[in-house]
C-alpha cells in the first residue's frame, strides 16, 4: 500500500525540492498551504526566495495534468491539491480557520477513507496536536546530520599510547598511527583508530595516565602542533580545547581555508576568532589578509531593517554587540586598566572600523560576493541553514579563511534543530576535508568566568 505524505508550509519552506523527495508515494499539498506560502512570495529573506521556488516547481508539474485530480511525478508518485474534507471532525475547541487545524483536518479525512497517511512537519506543537488524533507525524530532514551531540564529528579524538612512543613523540615531532590505540568501553578492549585528516589527537600513556601529548593526523601519521605557544594579543588558551581552536586559527588559509567551531557558550570561540585575525592583520607584515570581516545570521535584512534609519553599519550594529564585548578584551589586554576610561576604550575600537580593519556584514549580503583575502568569522552558525551554509562556503575566494562558530545547543530559528541546522551540516560534511580543520569544545572548557563555568555544569 502506498504511504499518502502531506506537507505543510513549513517544510515546503524550508526546503522546496521537498515536494519531489517522496519517491513513489503521493504527495498532497492542502490548499492552505498554496495561500501560506503566496504570502512569502515578495518576502526578501531566504524564506521568500523558497517560497518562489516551490511555486515555479508547482507550476512547472501544473502544465502536466489537473493538479487537483494529481499529476504523475518523475519518481513514480503523484502530487496532487487537497480541497475537500471540510467536514471531517477535528476537536470542537479548534479553531477551523487556523491553517494548522486545516491541515491537520485533511489528513485526518484522508486516514478516514482508508489512505497510510503521515504529516510531515517541521512544527513541534502541530506534531504533536496531529497525534492528539491519531494521525502519523514526522519531521522533515533534507540533509540531516546524526542524532545527538555525541555521534557528530567533533574533530578531537582521544587515543592511548606506550609511554616509549611518546617520549619519541616529543622528540620526533610525529608518531605513526599503528602506535595508536583507541578504547571502546562497550568492549572494553583496545582497536586501531579509525581517524580523519586534521582531527586532533589527545595522546594518553597506557603506562602513566598523567603522562600526555596532543596533535593532529595529517593523513598519513599525526605530527606536532605548531602554533600552541603564540599567545595572539596575549590571549593564551588554558585547555586542550582552545589549544586546538588556536592551531586551526592560525593555520595559513592555503592549508586550512576553513575552520569550524562548535562549543558552549563561554568556550571563548569568538574571542579566539577575533585574537587570531587582529593577530594576522595587525602584528605581521606579508599582508596575509585584507580585514576582518564579520557576520551573523540572525540579522534579519528584510523590509524591517530597510526602514531603520542610518548606514548599513548602524543598522546592524545592536546585532553585534556580542563582537564589541569581546573587542573590549582585547584592545586593552590589561584587566585592571581596562575599564577605568570607557571613552578612550570605545575610540580604540571605534579606530579599527574607522580603518576598515573589522567590517561587519549580514550574512544575506554575502549572496553572489566572491571574498578575497578576507578573515571571515561567522557567528552564530548554527542560525544557518545547510543551504545557506553551502552559499556562505562557496562565496570564499582566493586568501579566505572562513571560520564559523557557534553552538548548536542554541538554535534560534524555527525550522532548524541540532540536525538541520548549518553549523553541523557543515561539520559533517566536511570532516576528511583536507582544506577544513574543526574541533568541538566541552562544557568542561568554559573560560567565561567560574559562575558560566559551574551553570555549565549544572543547567
Amino acid at each position: 500500500m502506498k504511504s499518502t505524505f502531506v506537507l505543510d508550509t513549513n517544510v515546503i519552506l524550508y526546503s522546496p525540492a521537498s515536494i519531489l523527495s517522496f519517491g513513489d508515494s503521493d504527495v498532497v499539498i492542502p490548499e492552505v498551504v498554496l495561500e501560506e506560502l503566496d504570502s512569502f512570495k515578495k518576502d526578501k529573506s531566504d524564506l521568500g526566495l523558497n517560497a518562489r521556488h516551490a511555486a515555479r516547481i508547482i507550476d512547472n508539474l501544473r502544465k502536466l495534468g489537473k493538479i487537483h485530480e494529481g499529476i504523475e511525478l518523475p519518481s513514480g508518485g503523484r502530487l496532487r491539491v487537497e480541497m475537500n474534507h471540510y467536514d471531517t471532525k477535528i476537536p470542537p475547541s479548534w479553531d477551523k480557520l487556523k491553517a494548522d487545524n486545516r491541515i491537520i483536518q485533511v489528513c485526518k479525512a484522508l486516514k478516514e477513507q482508508g489512505e497510510d497517511v503521515y504529516l510531515i512537519t517541521k512544527d513541534i506543537f502541530e506534531r504533536i496536536k496531529a497525534d492528539c488524533v491519531d494521525v502519523n507525524v514526522e519531521d522533515y530532514y533534507e540533509k540531516m546530520v546524526p542524532e545527538g551531540s555525541d555521534n557528530q564529528y567533533t574533530g578531537r579524538i582521544d587515543v592511548f599510547a606506550a609511554a616509549k612512543d611518546i617520549e619519541l613523540y616529543y622528540k620526533n615531532k610525529y608518531i605513526e598511527t599503528d602506535k595508536l590505540l583507541s578504547y571502546c568501553p562497550e568492549d572494553l578492549q583496545y582497536s586501531n583508530p579509525d581517524l580523519f585528516i586534521n582531527q586532533f589527537v589527545i595522546i594518553h600513556s597506557k603506562d602513566n595516565l598523567r603522562q600526555t601529548a596532543l596533535g593532529r593526523f595529517d593523513g598519513n601519521r599525526v605530527v606536532a602542533l605548531l602554533y600552541k605557544d603564540i599567545n595572539p594579543l596575549g590571549v593564551s588558551p588554558r585547555n586542550v580545547g582552545q589549544k586546538f581552536m588556536l592551531e586551526a586559527l592560525l593555520t595559513p588559509s592555503s592549508k586550512a581555508p576553513l575552520v569550524i567551531i562548535k562549543g558552549p557558550a563561554g568556550t571563548a570561540k569568538t574571542l579566539f576568532s577575533l585574537a587570531a585575525g587582529l593577530h594576522r592583520i595587525l602584528e605581521e607584515e606579508n599582508n596575509q589578509y585584507r580585514r576582518i570581516l564579520i557576520c551573523r545570521p540572525n540579522v534579519t535584512m528584510d523590509e524591517e531593517i530597510g526602514f531603520l534609519p542610518g548606514t548599513e553599519q548602524e543598522k546592524i550594529a545592536p546585532f553585534m554587540r556580542p563582537i564589541f564585548d569581546n573587542l573590549e578584551i582585547l584592545v586593552d589586554s590589561d584587566e585592571r586598566e581596562r575599564y577605568k576610561n570607557e571613552g578612550e576604550l570605545r575610540d580604540k575600537i571605534k579606530e579599527l572600523f574607522d580603518r576598515r580593519i573589522i567590517t561587519t556584514e549580514a550574512v544575506a549580503y554575502l549572496r553572489g560576493r566572491s571574498i578575497i583575502k578576507n578573515w571571515v568569522i561567522i557567528d552564530e552558525a548554527q542560525n544557518l541553514s545547510p543551504k545557506q551554509v553551502k552559499a556562505i562556503i562557496t562565496r570564499a575566494g582566493e586568501g579566505t579563511k572562513l571560520i564559523l562558530i557557534g553552538d548548536p545547543d542554541q538554535i534560534d530559528q524555527p525550522f532548524l534543530d541540532s540536525r538541520s541546522n548549518g553549523l553541523c551540516y557543515a561539520a559533517e560534511n566536511m570532516k576528511g576535508s583536507s582544506m577544513c580543520y574543526q574541533v568541538s569544545l566541552k562544557h568542561n572548557e568554559c573560560e567565561r568566568s567560574l559562575l558560566a563555568l559551574e551553570a555549565s555544569k549544572r543547567l
